[in-house]
């Protein structure tokens, strides 16, 4: 393997990171190592999501942008007789994609290697081998002999279970595959737009935000953006890629390496007109790809940004990933730096009276 670049470095520490809902300090950690040097003061609020604060207008107009910390996994709800776990689900899963699995199991004294078993089909009968095995008949093996010995490795209830799926960088080195990349492409993109809003004028104060528990329903957007109150809020998250075998432009339409999304609508935001137009403007004017999209079921951060005080205009762009919501996802290195440069691109030119012709557009 080449060696990484510094992008690339950023990008494995964030990934690598271990953080589950209620569970995020791994991440915020190697968030506010690489995105302090940036930032004026870096805070955090009392559930824990990471503000981190660039003054470029003092009293300017307050822009978040906002991706969230913590990834889709498990949490250790009960040990057996047997030394098998059982656990909860944190965020949103698909049987198919979870049996047989490497999981890291975070214990009191450090972490253990598991993986997600089940029944095998040669002790099932014929038609229950054709149905999905549901998630609560799954369990994780941590090679513990019987219940003492599993509580002996340091489980217990209430621990934190993470997929294991390494940063790697493809023989094509523009896509790079890795856990979490929900959402750590988006605290990844927080970090670097107030990396290249260093040493520029900007009109406004910027908030990088890395959320807790947005898996489990928006919860850190909405501690944060409290103490916040943003004048405009960015979500900046993944989408899901269509272009993969079996996929119809009905059913996705976003292809990874072809720009940003801006997401019009999803379960929990309807994109605010006002500042989608401004961001698609800005876009044609500078040349940066992008792409439409929209999503029946599901959310972002921008749901409970945009719900904050009296009303916070609210947009999410995303970028287009395969495989989200499994132990390996893999996406496009342009898009993510696409959408660096549109949001900074759009952050120099929110001043007071733009932030009011958006808001009231």
């Amino acid at each position: 393997m080449t060696q990484l670049d510094e992008t690339q470095t950023m990008l494995k520490e964030l990934t690598d990171a271990n953080a589950v809902p209620g569970n995020e300090r791994e991440s915020r950690e190697v968030m506010e190592k690489h995105i302090a040097p940036y930032a004026d003061e870096v805070t955090t609020d009392n559930l824990g999501s990471l503000i981190a604060k660039k003054t470029g207008k003092e009293g300017g107009p307050k822009v978040m942008v906002a991706g969230h910390l913590d990834e889709v996994g498990f949490m250790v709800t009960q040990i057996d007789d047997n030394g098998f776990l059982k656990f909860q689900t944190l965020g949103g899963w698909w049987e198919q994609v979870m049996l047989a699995q490497r999981v890291n199991v975070l214990t009191k004294k450090g972490t253990i290697v598991g993986v997600i078993g089940s029944k095998p089909p040669h002790v099932l009968p014929a038609d229950q081998r054709k149905k999905v095995v549901d998630k609560k008949e799954m369990f994780i093996d941590i090679g513990a002999a019987n219940k003492e010995e599993a509580e002996e490795f340091g489980v217990r209830p209430g621990d934190s279970v993470v997929p294991i799926c390494d940063f790697t960088v493809m023989n094509n080195e523009k896509l790079m595959m890795a856990k979490a990349w929900d959402n750590r492409i988006g605290c990844a993109i927080a970090i670097e737009v107030l990396k290249k809003l260093e040493g520029k004028t900007h009109p406004n104060v910027v908030y990088g935000v890395g959320t807790v528990q947005e898996e489990v329903g928006l919860r850190g957007a909405r501690t944060s953006a409290h103490a916040i109150q943003p004048d405009i809020g960015f979500a900046v998250d993944v989408g899901i890629a269509g272009d993969t075998p079996g996929i119809s432009k009905d059913e996705a339409r976003a292809d990874i390496g072809h720009g940003p999304q801006i997401l019009v609508y999803d379960a929990s935001l309807i994109s605010h007109k006002g500042l989608r137009d401004f961001v698609v403007d800005t876009a044609e004017e500078i040349d940066i790809p992008y792409q439409f999209d929209a999503m029946a079921a599901g959310g972002t951060d921008g749901g409970a940004i945009h719900l904050t005080a009296d009303g916070v205009p609210a947009l999410s762009i995303s970028v287009a990933t395969r495989y989200i919501h499994t132990h390996a996802g893999i996406l496009h290195r342009d898009d993510f730096e696409h959408a660096v440069d549109l949001i900074v691109a759009v952050i120099e030119k929110l001043d007071d009276d733009t932030v009011k012709q958006i808001t009231f557009q």
